[in-house]
């Protein structure tokens, strides 16, 4: 739904919610037109329940709001006396109707205003604790910060696989969810499960008529207090997941709304308005090469030939760094390395079993096929690419039949236009264009590991309103083997030198204020 209809359908929740409390309102000895103004209906609720006036807050917080409902109906039988097992399951049950019942039947009501909101008892006091927490970490993990680990090396040295990360949805603004229907803190499937964790329908050719797509709000972002910089780790929903095979048919084959799309990880290399070119593998912004960050490592293929015996991957990993996969290629024992550091390669090539190491870099103008766009009008491939302009919200940039595939997937797919070419004419929605003004920013997001990085080079621009947050600390990390990497728990993911561990200070943190906690509890049953 748009915004407007999403205003509309408010206001008639709160026309109906009025029709089913408005006696109620008046039995608590408030006055009946109260009960039907918006958001201030719902304050004047808080208030004969008993509850602060912030869960007024939660109520219109998406997904959070999906918990606090059938607390409110429960609360508000409640409050007028209505405490059993069976009048709470009624409130639940019927979706929030029981407060009609209440409200146009029930004679025997009295409203009670001083109520104890202490749980009568122990299984009531641990459900009052769980939907507590439950909404707390909801709170935090749609808005706030969101857990994520690394599943890939594509930024390996900088970020490595088994890191378990914490990403801030507070720098670049959070976002609300677009799926309203849906499990807190979890994503696109339930766990263990292969049941989709909201409700939506993904089906291309019924998605614009089912009711279930109606439910999904448009895109809105908080405001952020920093804007992503060049060779920033972003977190992103991925933008093709909503397709057969990038590689070779990017084209659509279902629909998912972009907060239930994939999570991805990568480094943003170029920013909105950029012209991007790729040069033997490394990235050149505006015709200058893109210097990264201190703590960065940018990764390259090789092939290394043996002298005698096979190489051990756990004496090269500690020894070297090489933690990327490597294997024989062919029957002279010669081995393909994925990916290795330049400082690696000059330690590793003194290696008294190595007889040389080659890199493996493509050559200018030969096109590989599952770059994008996928076009055999473009020869680039992994090292030679480009260049390329990065769109910006509100330039404006010439349109023709050989620029399209660059552009295709941004005009249609995350601007939402119709587009139509006939012979060399090109109609966006029906209009005959020869140029394109874009809506929003967009982003080119790489791997430090550049011959091993599922990332932009394949299936292109990322649009800011798939963008979730900036990973921002390292809170625990475990190697291939399982053994636990100390000198990365508690550590940040940006900043110069060498990553520091705060796990000592966080730990002697942690147990203060639980020792603080433990006092007060004990002076307060004292006292």
């Amino acid at each position: 739904m748009t915004l407007t209809q999403w205003f509309i359908f408010i206001l008639i929740i709160q026309f109906v919610h009025g029709l089913g409390t408005w006696k109620l309102y008046v039995k608590a000895g408030r006055q009946a037109w109260e009960a039907f103004i918006p958001v201030y209906n719902a304050i004047v609720l808080m208030k004969i329940i008993n509850r602060p006036w912030w869960w007024t807050i939660l109520i219109f917080l998406p997904i959070v709001n999906l918990i606090m409902f059938p607390v409110i109906w429960v609360e508000t039988a409640r409050s007028f006396g209505k405490n059993t097992t069976l009048d709470t399951i009624l409130a639940v049950v019927s979706l929030g109707l029981y407060n009609y019942y209440l409200n146009y039947v029930a004679t025997d009501l009295e409203y009670i205003k001083d109520r104890s909101l202490e749980p009568r008892t122990s299984a009531g006091d641990w459900i009052s604790s769980i939907l507590f927490a439950v909404v707390a970490a909801t709170i935090v993990h749609t808005y706030i910060i969101q857990p994520f680990t690394i599943p890939t090396s594509s930024l390996e040295k900088t970020l490595l696989v088994g890191d378990f990360l914490f990403v801030s949805k507070l720098n670049y603004g959070p976002r609300l969810p677009e799926t309203t229907l849906a499990l807190p803190m979890v994503h696109d499937s339930i766990p263990k499960t292969k049941l989709k964790s909201y409700i939506a329908d993904d089906n291309l050719e019924t998605k614009e008529e089912s009711w279930k797509n109606k439910t999904l709000l448009p895109y809105l972002r908080l405001p952020g207090f920093q804007k992503i910089k060049r060779n920033d780790i972003v977190v992103f929903n991925w933008p093709v997941d909503t397709v057969t095979d990038f590689f070779s048919t990017p084209d659509r084959n279902h629909w998912k709304p972009v907060d239930k799309k994939s999570n991805y990880v990568k480094r943003c290399v170029g920013l909105p308005g950029d012209s991007l070119e790729v040069r033997n593998g490394y990235v050149y912004i505006n015709g200058k090469q893109n210097k990264l960050p201190e703590r960065a490592r940018l990764q390259f293929s090789y092939l290394v030939q043996p002298k005698t015996h096979q190489f051990n991957a756990k004496e090269l990993a500690d020894r070297y760094g090489i933690t990327d996969r490597f294997g024989i290629i062919n029957d002279k024992n010669t081995y393909m390395f994925m990916s290795i550091t330049d400082e690696a390669v000059e330690q590793f090539k003194n290696h008294p079993n190595v007889e040389s190491i080659t890199p493996i870099k493509e050559e200018k103008g030969v096109r590989d096929s599952r770059i994008f766009p996928q076009n055999p009008n473009y020869n680039w491939n992994n090292d030679f690419f480009g260049p390329l302009y990065i769109p910006q919200a509100g330039k404006t940039i010439a349109l023709n039949v050989d620029i399209l595939p660059l552009y295709k997937r941004v005009i249609t797919e995350y601007e939402g236009n119709k587009l139509q070419v006939k012979g060399n004419q090109i109609y966006v929605n029906g209009t005959a264009a020869d140029s394109y003004t874009f809506k929003q920013d967009y982003y080119w997001m790489m791997g430090d590991n550049r011959h091993n990085s599922q990332d932009a080079r394949a299936w292109g621009f990322v649009p800011f309103d798939h963008v979730v947050g900036k990973p921002v600390f390292i809170w625990m990390s475990w190697d291939q083997y399982g053994k636990p990497r100390w000198d990365r728990f508690f550590t940040t993911v940006g900043g110069n030198g060498k990553p520091v561990s705060y796990l000592i200070p966080s730990l002697i943190i942690i147990a203060g204020l639980f020792g603080f906690n433990t006092y007060r509890k004990r002076k307060k049953a004292n006292a």
